[in-house]
């Protein structure tokens, strides 16, 4: 029965493209089932997408996602930013956040830095809408964390925003418990005061990530932590 039905669905679907190439408002390249369709001009594919109810923008938007994971896993794993994006217009930001997280990763080992900045930032604007707490503050942090490096890259150690990413940073490291990564927000913290010409507030925050180096018992961070190094 279901397959029965499908077979309708994609006969349906067949029909009514074949008549959009008649009327001239798309371009079909190979034959079905495996044709594409481009349309003819840009103006005429928004105006399609607007016409569309909200929540059916975001059913197809879905589909397309799960369709990239399921049947073409090589284009989600090569181009996480289009998987991220159409689950951010589906509406679903928990599936979006990591595919944003790792499209901001490749961008960044590229060092196309403005690029893995702007997909940190992305997924950053979905973590409010997660309803776990933890999860919340876990994918926020894994975000916040690799935004510093970033931000280092493209703009000056003084620059506000790197003082506000690793002080969030530093704030969910202590929520999380999560040791390591705080002595890496603390030391961001450390490099921004201490470019500000802060030097009070530097010594500070290199204080505390030798107490955190301490409790990691990690003679590395230890050295790395103390004041002498900065």
């Amino acid at each position: 029965m279901i397959s029965a039905l499908a077979g309708i669905e994609e006969q349906v679907l067949q029909t009514g493209l074949g008549q959009l190439v008649v009327d001239e408002l798309v371009y079909q390249r190979g034959r079905p089932p495996r044709s594409r369709y481009l349309f003819k001009h840009a103006l005429i594919q928004d105006a399609a997408y607007q016409s569309l109810l909200k929540r059916t923008r975001q059913q197809y938007h879905e589909r397309a996602a799960k369709l990239l994971e399921d049947r073409f896993p090589e284009v989600a794993s090569t181009q996480p930013e289009l998987v991220a994006h159409h689950y951010t217009e589906a509406n679903c930001p928990a599936p979006a956040i990591p595919y944003w997280h790792k499209a901001g990763m490749a961008a960044a080992s590229q060092s196309a830095n403005l690029e893995a900045i702007d997909q940190f930032r992305r997924g950053l604007a979905l973590v409010d809408a997660l309803s776990d707490p933890r999860e919340r503050a876990e994918r926020e942090l894994d975000l916040q964390m690799a935004l510093g490096p970033a931000l280092f890259a493209t703009k000056t150690y003084i620059h506000p925003d790197i003082g506000r990413t690793y002080s969030r940073a530093w704030e969910l490291c202590r929520q999380l418990g999560d040791h390591p990564r705080e002595f890496t927000a603390l030391r961001g913290l450390m490099l921004h005061h201490l470019n500000l010409l802060e030097i009070e507030k530097a010594q500070h925050f290199a204080e505390e990530a030798s107490h955190v180096a301490e409790r990691l018992d990690d003679a590395a961070r230890l050295v790395g932590g103390t004041w002498r190094s900065v």
